[in-house]
């Protein structure tokens, strides 16, 4: 009897302590956000940036338009920190050829 009443003590215990959040993204907050949406029209241009230091900005315009070449550039970038404290940014241009990104290390 005593020993299933210490064994019930320590389920008790192991499911009261603080459980880490599944989340890994709780408490990321938008610190700055600017976004001009005219796809269909000329293009669009987005950026934001985040409480964490991830940042992104995207602008996208329709060159050749009226024409069989008609087609949607995109050019942007995005900057990450890793775990171990480096910092990443990719510049990007997609476009009729593909994606061309360029990495840097800050």
């Amino acid at each position: 009897m005593k020993t299933v009443f210490v064994l019930s003590l320590l389920v008790v215990g192991c499911l009261c302590a603080p459980q880490q959040n599944p989340n890994p993204y709780a408490g990321i907050t938008i610190t700055k956000q600017e976004e001009n949406n005219n796809i269909g029209v000329e293009g669009y241009h987005y950026s934001y940036e985040q409480s964490d230091g991830h940042k992104k900005e995207e602008t996208a315009v329709i060159v050749n338009q009226g024409t069989e070449d008609e087609a949607l550039e995109v050019t942007g970038s995005f900057q990450y920190q890793t775990p171990d404290g480096k910092t990443y940014r990719v510049d990007y241009k997609a476009d009729k050829d593909g994606f061309h990104p360029t990495i840097t290390l800050l």
